[in-house]
């Protein structure tokens, strides 16, 4: 059966768990590497990833790029525009095309329907690089990165600031598969998804571990162990005014980090917008793993390839 991966849940805590562990042992062991050398092993060796670009992109297209070419593969690069899907095809009949040339397909878009339908008629592994509704590859690299900071998933606390979108929806169906709480500092009106927030806490349920909306960014950091922004206006989305002031007081800075643990993490998935979500002394402080985290997707998306392929253990809840 073709393993996709279209959000956390499609690999199961055992199968994100599975990627942690192999992502932490393969960057060991290539430490101090030229970065464009293959793994001692190259288990893709032979294989082709295709990555479709419906959106801009750095971190997806270069860590992919790069990730498959460590592991022993070769990647096709290509942007909706200068693609047949650019002028009219249909999703459908370019996954059934891809799937007669390569052995894997990567597409970050807009809406989530364009992602399934890739996956219901593609016959190779299909992974979301990203759509509006979630973006699990990011949160893989999250959780790696917490975990290198000493961070225990079941039991901690991840606070979330500013408004509720992708990011948030996939560190919400990541806290229901480790067991940790989620306080999500949001403005009223910029809530995530409630569907996200009652699926997590039904798997939280008989634990101590909870998904919160709350309106007082001091209580949302409170106590927490990572604490996680992003920009407040996303890609494809107006850049309102309103919108602006209603997350300001959200901005993550010192007066903000300090209600946190004086351990606590914090996370960027980036670009950043300088002295709007956060400020520049938190971005570049003691406490902020945001290079990490960023480099970090680049032994994520090894460990979500070789998962897609079966060559590391882990099913699907």
């Amino acid at each position: 059966m073709t393993r996709h991966f279209l959000d956390l849940s499609s690999a199961g805590a055992d199968g994100v768990a599975a990627m942690l562990a192999d992502a932490l042992a393969r960057k060991q062991a290539r430490a101090g590497w030229p970065k464009g050398k293959a793994d001692a092993d190259r288990p893709l060796d032979g294989r082709v990833l295709a990555m479709i670009f419906e959106k801009s992109s750095t971190r997806t297209r270069v860590s992919f790029d790069l990730a498959v070419r460590q592991l022993g593969g070769t990647s096709i690069v290509m942007d909706a525009g200068s693609m047949q899907l650019g002028r009219g095809e249909t999703i459908a009949d370019t996954a059934r095309v891809l799937s007669r040339y390569v052995d894997a397909i990567m597409i970050r878009t807009d809406d989530p329907a364009k992602l399934e339908e890739m996956a219901k008629y593609a016959s190779v592994p299909v992974i979301n690089g990203l759509t509006d509704r979630s973006h699990p590859c990011q949160i893989v690299a999250d959780l790696l990165t917490a975990l290198e900071k000493g961070v225990q998933l079941p039991g901690s606390k991840w606070a979330w600031l500013g408004d509720g979108n992708n990011v948030l929806h996939s560190i919400v169906e990541a806290a229901g598969l480790f067991g940790f709480s989620v306080a999500a500092g949001c403005p009223e009106g910029y809530d995530p998804d409630e569907s996200f927030v009652a699926e997590a806490n039904a798997r939280l349920a008989g634990s101590n571990a909870r998904v919160t909306i709350e309106r007082d960014p001091a209580r949302a950091a409170a106590d927490a162990d990572v604490v996680v922004t992003d920009t407040w206006v996303s890609m494809g989305q107006a850049d309102s005014a309103q919108k602006v002031a209603a997350m300001t007081p959200y901005q993550v800075n010192a007066g903000l980090m300090a209600h946190a643990r004086p351990s606590a993490t914090f996370l960027h998935c980036l670009p950043a917008h300088r002295g709007e979500e956060a400020t520049d002394d938190i971005l570049d402080g003691n406490q902020s793993a945001i290079w990490d985290e960023a480099e970090n997707r680049l032994h994520a998306q090894k460990a979500i390839l070789l998962w897609c392929f079966g060559l590391i253990d882990g099913r699907p809840d």
